[in-house]
């Protein structure tokens, strides 16, 4: 239609066309009550009115146009939903040149309710219906499905307050609040408001608001700028009636929100079309830059009601939206989806009869304005569930949104043209629409009671972990202890520290070259490997092989010919067959040793108890099932554990290295402890346990010839604290898992480190935890109680700054565990407690170590290095950047600079244990270290 058709349409026009007696009610009112006489869905999109109309032709074109500018297709309701999409990013991402179109407000709300927060409320809302302010008592039982009717009052703001002074508005919101009160029996108990102040500001805290401007014809001076809770504090306490703490501020959107019926799902959207208009969800807290966080959910106010300032909104604009704007307190700030508030407010006073035509032509304006409100108000919570359906990386959304105003209350046929509108836009999503309950108030108290329930949470996860948050003096004490029982061993007294030579008495040199066999048994999975040592480097191949639990809980004999069995297939398949190559044997279990190929079983560990092994030679085992296999040629030259495979591993490229360190499947903050890393060494076992092992002084070692020269020393640190001196440390988590063990009262020290236990000290808070209601609402889950559920695996994952919240919810799911984002937070921050204790723990022993040798050898400071070993170091999400933020070697060992070098090849256990072999078959003596 021509441009100069369309300039002839103005307001007054209408006065021509839409007659009213006088006296009738507004318009908006009437809307659905009117009905869809005559009106049919457009095809462009859902609730448009048909195009044609029966009216006279004289009249008929002008209609025409009217209902023309609004109507809305969809490739325009897109646009819209990209724009405020755009806007939003801007605005989360902290940009502000151009200024972003809306204004995505943290409210600092981080949690929705679960249904089990109870006690009494007191809800203040203004700003929520206009010219008055509405005081509730609201009751929560802690119980789904039963529910108290609130009580509330309302009192109506006098015009002159609404534009007064602000301390005149608190005062009298203040002196409302005592006349509510003076009517139930409170007494002199503190009561927690709720403050629900629906006007833009910016949130600093749950408890902390500043008004940014104000809206809803409200002017009253002196507030913007300010912190509004304090004003209500200030005023309260000028009141002087009662004693009520205001706990939370929120504005109306987020009272809809969290004011869903607890049992329809959780709630994570709130919308409200009232005399304004808004929308609040939670977002990803790592997403909004003024935060600063990267952890956990926020409620995000949009403020959108702004969003068309910058044209956006300009292809949907019409005449009367224009008319309507410059006529407003705020021209070009606010331009609301509402619009049938705008054709109300042009159509309301006409006062005229009105004929049966006109009263059509008046429906079909009324559906038309309605329709395009519903429309625009979809296409923004459609870029709000696109946000959050592609954050979550979920391919089907499924989210409850919370409806709010009166808009939605007097008017049906909205919600349905925003269902319609929403499923064209957003097919992805799932999406339920829920009434709010009292207008918000229930929710507003919801969210002082959630603050409340996550204080006391709070109060209660602190002191379950306190006992794993060790300070220096512990550290210290832990540090001392361990010295003296590695003095008391070394001098063959009463230790809970073996401190067994391995004769083991240099390091490598780097001239070694060979083909070696080695054989590492640790765990329940064990390796065999072909390693060729030459000029141009080290080549590995190597076999994995299982060990059944029948075969490592049978008799000795069977488990040595399973281990030669698999040898004799992996030489098979290598073609090595007749070949007669030097073996190391890795035996990771406590040994004595006699000889570099002589070991003496003390014990077995990690779930192994063979039949006719401990006290015997497990070399000569090992030998005799070679020999009941017959035509099989193997040289078993050298048995050495694991940790000094790993310490001879890394010296191969460091000379410095005189310590190995072996932490099975530990979780990835173990090592955050230790500084100064310039590289770890991460290698390919599974190794459940932990031990350590160190270059000491032969003149120390009781039981051994010679006064000079160095032997490495095997710790079996495992046991260390099985003389009870751990008992200050121990906790009741500790003890339950000793006591579910195979070994009760032995291996503590291991128990409080390794992989194998922390999964399930984990596990045992994690059911105390919920015993005291502070996760997964107090419910115990039967998978929750089934033991070993948490490998260290998840612990490591769990942990991993990579992870997004979603991910680490996603992993607990996984294992049966139905939990909120709340239940996932505390998870994560039970799992970081116990492996930050065993990181310390661990730090404390090494430190042991170290400065022991440091002494030994008269120095004022040591530069040693630590060759590491297990799974940590495949698993660890910071692998070296990160590791030292956690120091207690600056506070342990102030003359010690420790390093923690990395094999290039990234297993050097493996071909260690080809080196101890070469070391014992050739006369070449390898250098030491330092």
């Amino acid at each position: 239609m021509p441009h100069t058709e369309r300039e002839e349409l103005r307001p007054e026009k209408i006065e021509q066309l839409l007659l009213l007696p006088g006296g009738h009610a507004p318009l908006w009112n009437h809307m659905d009550s009117i009905g869809p006489v005559g009106l049919q869905q457009g095809e462009g999109t859902p609730g448009c009115p048909q195009d044609s109309l029966l009216c006279p032709s004289d009249s008929s074109e002008l209609v025409q146009d009217c209902l023309q500018q609004f109507k809305v297709t969809e490739p325009q309701l897109q646009q819209i939903q990209t724009s405020l999409l755009g806007s939003m990013e801007q605005a989360l991402g902290g940009q502000t040149s151009p200024a972003p179109a809306v204004r995505m407000l943290p409210t600092y709300v981080g949690s929705i309710p679960h249904g089990t927060e109870e006690g009494d409320f007191v809800v203040l809302e203004l700003g929520a219906t206009g010219a008055s302010l509405r005081v509730l008592w609201v009751t929560l039982t802690g119980t789904e499905g039963h529910s108290m009717e609130p009580q509330s009052q309302e009192f109506v703001i006098p015009q002159e307050v609404m534009l007064g002074p602000g301390q005149q508005l608190f005062d009298f919101a203040a002196c409302c609040l005592s006349k509510f009160l003076d009517t139930l029996p409170v007494g002199n108990q503190g009561l927690q408001l709720g403050f629900s102040f629906s006007f833009p500001c910016h949130q600093t805290g749950l408890d902390r608001s500043t008004l940014i401007s104000w809206t809803k014809g409200f002017r009253c001076s002196g507030v913007e700028g300010q912190d509004v809770v304090q004003l209500l504090r200030d005023a309260i306490q000028r009141q002087g009636a009662y004693n009520i703490d205001v706990v939370a501020v929120v504005n109306d959107t987020v009272g809809t929100m969290m004011g869903c019926e607890p049992g329809l799902g959780p709630c994570e959207v709130g919308l409200v079309v009232d005399t304004g208009t808004n929308a609040c969800y939670m977002e990803e807290a790592r997403h909004v830059a003024v935060l600063d966080e990267d952890r956990g959910r926020v409620c995000v106010s949009i403020e959108w009601g702004s969003f068309g300032g910058d044209e956006a909104l300009g292809p949907v604009l019409t005449t009367f939206d224009r008319t309507l704007d410059l006529e407003s307190l705020n021209p070009g700030a606010q331009s609301p989806s509402d619009g049938a508030a705008r054709m109300h407010t042009i159509l309301q006073d006409l006062g005229l009869s009105v004929g049966a035509l006109d009263a059509k032509i008046v429906q079909h304006v009324c559906m038309a304005v309605c329709t395009r409100a519903a429309q625009l108000c979809a296409a923004a919570l459609a870029a709000v569930l696109f946000r959050l359906q592609h954050s979550r990386e979920q391919q089907m959304l499924q989210i409850a949104v919370a409806t709010g105003g009166q808009v939605f209350e007097q008017h049906p046929r909205f919600l349905s043209v925003l269902q319609e509108t929403v499923m064209l836009l957003v097919p992805e999503c799932d999406v339920s629409f829920i009434p709010s309950v009292d207008g918000g108030g229930r929710g507003v108290a919801m969210v002082t009671a959630v603050a409340a329930r996550l204080a006391a949470h709070r109060r209660l996860l602190e002191e379950t972990l306190a006992d794993f948050r060790l300070n220096r003096e512990q550290l210290a004490v832990i540090q001392a202890q361990m010295r003296k029982a590695m003095d008391k061993g070394l001098r063959g007294e009463a230790s809970s520290l073996r401190m067994l030579p391995t004769y083991v008495r240099a390091t490598p040199n780097g001239s070694e070259r060979g083909d070696f066999l080695a054989l590492d048994l640790g765990g329940t999975n064990f390796r065999v490997l072909l390693v060729r040592v030459a000029t141009g480097g080290v080549q590995i191949t190597s076999q994995v092989y299982s060990i059944p639990e029948y075969v490592a809980q049978g008799s000795g004999q069977q488990l040595f010919d399973h281990i030669v069995d698999c040898i004799v297939d992996f030489q098979q398949k290598q073609g090595l067959s007749g070949q007669s190559l030097p073996l190391g044997f890795t035996f990771s279990f406590p040994c004595r040793q006699l000889g570099l190929d002589q070991g003496i079983l003390l014990n077995w560990t990690k779930g192994f108890s063979a039949s006719d092994c401990e006290g015997q030679d497990v070399v000569c085992l090992l030998r005799e099932a070679i020999r009941r296999r017959q035509a099989v040629e193997l040289n078993v030259v050298a048995i050495v554990n694991d940790t000094v495979g790993t310490m001879m591993s890394c010296g191969y490229e460091d000379p410095h290295c005189e310590v190995g360190l072996i932490v099975g499947e530990e979780g990835p903050a173990l090592f955050t402890s230790m500084p100064d890393v310039n590289s770890l060494s991460p290698v390919d076992s599974s190794g459940t346990g932990t031990n350590a092992c160190y270059m000491e002084e032969l003149r120390n070692v009781v039981g051994v010839a010679g006064d000079s020269g160095h032997m490495c020393i095997n710790m079996e640190w495992g046991a260390f604290g099985d003389d009870g001196s751990l008992g200050v440390l121990s906790t009741c988590f500790d003890a339950s898992v000793d006591q579910a063990s195979i070994n009760p009262s032995k291996q503590r020290f291991e128990k409080m480190i390794s992989g194998m236990y922390l999964g399930e000290i984990v596990r045992h808070i994690l059911l105390h935890l919920t015993s005291l209601g502070v996760l997964f609402r107090g419910q115990q889950t039967q998978r929750l109680q089934t033991r070993d559920i948490f490998k260290t695996k998840f612990l490591s994952d769990i942990e991993s700054d990579s992870l997004a919240l979603r991910q680490v919810r996603a992993i607990l799911e996984d294992l049966g565990l139905p939990l909120t984002s709340d239940d996932a937070l505390m998870v994560l921050e039970v799992c970081q407690a116990v492996s930050q204790r065993a990181a310390k723990l661990c730090g404390a022993g090494v430190a042991a170590m170290v400065e022991k040798i440091r002494e030994n050898r008269g120095l004022e400071e040591l530069t040693v290095s630590v060759g590491v070993d297990g799974t940590l170091y495949k698993l660890h999400p910071h692998r070296r950047t990160d590791l030292a933020k956690v120091q207690p070697w600056s506070l342990l060992l102030p003359a010690v600079l420790p390093r923690w070098p990395m094999s290039e090849e990234s297993l050097g256990i493996c071909w260690t244990r080809a080196w101890n072999s070469l070391v014992s078959s050739q006369p070449s003596h390898p250098r030491l270290p330092g």
